[in-house]
């Protein structure tokens, strides 16, 4: 696996400021993390730093006359073309044309491994998402974090990690209870008994299409049971039945997991027990008003929070520490990632307080927020609401405008951000429509190929040194930002980037086709001809493979 250019012009930097320290050139004791960004602007090169800016305070010298120093000073490097110095103190590293043109050979020697990075150490990592209580359907409010998750574990793969994909089935408490309860209610109520759904239940339409399947399937038989035995026994089977709707909507997503730890394991294998005793142990709990609290507040919380209440009833946050404790202590990941819903945001201070009382660093959980997605019909909006019943359905969104289209949108913007997810334009089939846009120039790719072929051209005669064309060695740059874009959405766990570059690395294919002509009629032109279609063979490979990285479909032809 090559190593990333900016790693090789880092150890440059590093090297030319050894060299100046040595030399007494540079009064400092220890070299600072250098960093290096791409530019905004072309005639500032390929990359840039700072680092004579952040320099000038310490030593007391210039920013420019640091930045003339260093630049001297860099080992000269066949991969670049020019080092330049500018205002106010920046140095810029243009690439050698000779070299962007011979990672055109690279990508096509990669294939579909290109993008993959290796990291300076594994990690096991678990991503744990959706989670959503298997109470009824997943509906569009939980869309964007099955997507967010689904891409980010895709992602961190190919950055070189072992990644396991969990859904935390909530199996226990209340809640459970109560849709147990709905279920059985409409169940009776359809028998011609009289039976009230209760206080806090959940009416919508799919408890009575539940309760009407459970007894085509399963007769009158829990009429003849008490109502704590038939609470039960109905309650298992909506229950599967439930995980079941859920497993294939998700799957129309294609969003799949390795693991669908249950809530109740962690009562059966008195894992539990095990948490709520060491809290104990190690001092965090107090007892007050009859319940059993941690003391969170002592560890930075804004408040304490009811671990059991008093009718001896353990709270969601009391399993969820068993759970967190058994993925880290337990299982042995190195590092944990949930992705919540928005109106968990309050949870997360605790969850961090409450690793920390279990003797586990926190720096080992990373918590994203996935905030509230407005879903639009022209001026219409879509209420969400399980309870009620009256919700759209993540099975409904994907039947009408595609997995394709769910997945770019709901990647295209920080989870951070709430969102409107315009219905229309995702069924546009224009430029307009971004995932259209993206998934056009795919198809541009292969029909180009395979006229290419249909033709008897072998392009694996092209001579890249002929890619001289500004659109060319563009789209060559564009396409080698992939590995990079990887290791950054692996560091911060934003893979909204990709989506954007998606769309970048797209745009600068329908670039190069407007203005090169690829497939041409004139002998004299066959040399040219077969060098561009080397470079639309490895379109296809880093288009190919960002797509898939984002779990989007690969279309032949449009």
């Amino acid at each position: 696996m090559p190593q990333l250019i900016k790693y090789l012009l880092i150890d440059s930097l590093n090297k030319a400021i050894t060299k100046a320290i040595s030399k007494s050139l540079i009064p400092l004791k220890t070299i600072p993390e250098i960093v290096l960004e791409r530019p905004a602007r072309i005639e500032h090169g390929d990359f840039a730093t700072n680092l004579p800016l952040r320099l000038s305070k310490s030593t007391r010298m210039s920013p420019m006359e640091i930045a003339t120093l260093l630049a001297q000073l860099i080992p000269n490097l066949e991969e670049v073309e020019s080092i330049t110095v500018a205002k106010p103190g920046f140095i810029n590293f243009t690439l050698s044309q000779e070299w962007i043109q011979k990672q055109v050979h690279l990508i096509l020697a990669e294939g579909e491994r290109f993008g993959n990075i290796q990291p300076p150490a594994s990690r096991k990592i678990l991503v744990e998402f959706v989670s959503v209580n298997p109470t009824g359907p997943v509906h569009v409010g939980h869309t964007r974090g099955a997507v967010l998750g689904s891409a980010l574990s895709t992602i961190l793969e190919a950055a070189g990690h072992s990644v396991t994909r969990e859904y935390y089935v909530n199996d226990a408490g209340t809640q459970m209870t109560l849709f147990y309860q709905s279920v059985l209610a409409r169940y009776l109520q359809s028998l011609g008994y009289e039976e009230e759904v209760p206080k806090g239940g959940y009416s919508g339409s799919y408890i009575s299409e539940l309760s009407q399947q459970i007894l085509s399937e399963e007769g009158e038989r829990f009429v003849h049971l008490s109502k704590p035995e038939a609470i039960k026994e109905i309650g298992d089977i909506a229950r599967n039945l439930m995980l079941n709707d859920i497993k294939e909507a998700l799957k129309k997503l294609r969003v799949d997991f390795d693991s669908w730890f249950k809530e109740q394991s962690l009562f059966e294998n008195k894992e539990y027990d095990e948490a709520v005793n060491l809290l104990q142990n190690r001092g965090y709990t107090i007892q007050r008003d009859g319940a059993l609290w941690f003391t969170s507040s002592a560890l930075g919380d804004d408040k304490d929070n009811v671990l059991v209440r008093s009718s001896g009833l353990p709270t969601y946050f009391a399993s969820d520490i068993a759970y967190h404790h058994n993925k880290l202590k337990k299982r042995g990941f190195d590092q944990a990632i949930n992705i919540w819903g928005a109106d968990h945001q309050g949870h997360v201070n605790r969850m961090k307080a409450a690793l920390t009382a279990l003797g586990i660093n926190p720096g080992k959980l990373d918590i994203l927020i996935s905030q509230m997605v407005t879903l639009k019909r022209g001026e219409s909006l879509m209420k969400i609401s399980k309870r009620a019943g009256e919700f759209v359905t993540l099975s409904e969104l994907v039947d009408e405008v595609g997995p394709d289209a769910c997945r770019f949108f709901f990647l295209s913007r920080a989870p951070s951000t709430q969102m409107d997810f315009d219905l229309d334009l995702a069924t546009t089939e224009s430029s307009e429509n971004p995932v259209y846009y993206i998934q056009y120039g795919l198809a541009r790719v292969n029909s180009i190929l395979d006229k290419a072929i249909e033709s008897n051209l072998d392009w694996n005669h092209g001579e890249i040194s002929l890619l001289k064309d500004p659109t060319e060695l563009s789209l060559i740059k564009q396409m080698l930002m992939l590995p990079e874009l990887v290791e950054k959405v692996s560091n911060t766990l934003e893979p909204h980037h990709i989506a954007h570059y998606s769309l970048e690395l797209a745009t600068a294919f329908h670039w190069f086709y407007e203005n090169c002509r690829v497939l041409s009629n004139i002998p004299s032109d066959i040399s040219i001809t077969l060098a561009r279609l080397k470079l639309v063979a490895a379109t296809r490979i880093v288009l190919t493979r960002t797509l898939k990285l984002m779990g989007m479909s690969t279309p032949e032809r449009m």
